[in-house]
């Protein structure tokens, strides 16, 4: 996931200026299975977005403790993934941990503020995403 690319997406195409946006982000660690967030490309989203003047809700299955020290109170670190997306703008994946895998959609389009999916990893590119009623990226993928 293109560290420029993703803060790209939401603030030039879609969002425009994010002050005050809601912007939810799923997966700190730089890979599922730890919880190591150093090196992660959820903290050069998180801080463009915080300099943007938007906010951040976020979920990790372990390494949200981690992100806590490090934005001491300036992001919201959520116990449930749906629990982030809750009145979000925008669901950016970053860590392809398995919960995020196959989701609930449905529930997401009822949940978020506005259905638009930024996937960091392409894990979702062959749901029907567009078809459901959600503005899709997929980094890296072709014709988006």
């Amino acid at each position: 996931m293109s560290q420029y690319f993703d803060i790209w997406i939401l603030n030039r195409k879609h969002l425009g200026d994010l002050r005050g946006h809601e912007i939810a982000v799923w997966g700190l660690s730089f890979k599922p299975k730890t919880d190591d967030i150093r090196e992660s490309p959820s903290i050069n989203l998180i801080d463009s977005v915080l300099a943007d003047g938007g906010h951040v809700s976020a979920h990790d299955p372990i390494a949200g403790e981690n992100a806590e020290q490090l934005y001491k109170g300036q992001i919201n670190i959520m116990d449930d993934q749906y629990e982030a997306a809750k009145g979000a703008e925008a669901l950016v994946l970053v860590t392809e941990w398995r919960p995020y895998q196959s989701p609930d959609f449905e529930r997401l389009l009822t949940i978020m503020a506005r259905p638009l999916i930024i996937d960091g990893r392409n894990i979702w590119s062959t749901y029907f995403l567009k078809e459901m009623g959600f503005t899709y990226e997929g980094i890296g993928v072709i014709g988006n």
